[in-house]
């Protein structure tokens, strides 16, 4: 069996986390903090506040994960 360097394993956990950070941005898109135009906002305390809420929560991790995937990609491939 091969012995993995560091810089592989960053390479496969960085595409992973691209892989799975991408299919959430698809389904969730950015944050409405993060949006340009009108975003749906709801009364404090509603149901839909909470929905908009973990949503938003969503759609973080999502980008939280490609960008870190892509910052691991690319360290490996530099280094």
């Amino acid at each position: 069996m091969q012995d993995f360097a560091i810089q592989d394993w960053l390479l496969i956990i960085g595409l992973g986390f691209v892989w799975a950070g991408a299919h959430i941005c698809a389904n969730s898109g950015l944050p409405r903090q993060l949006r340009s135009g009108d975003t749906p906002i709801a009364e404090k305390g509603s149901t839909r506040a909470f929905q908009l809420f973990w949503l938003d929560q969503y759609a973080y991790i999502g980008l939280a994960l490609c960008l870190s995937g892509a910052a691991g990609v690319l360290w490996s491939l530099l280094s």
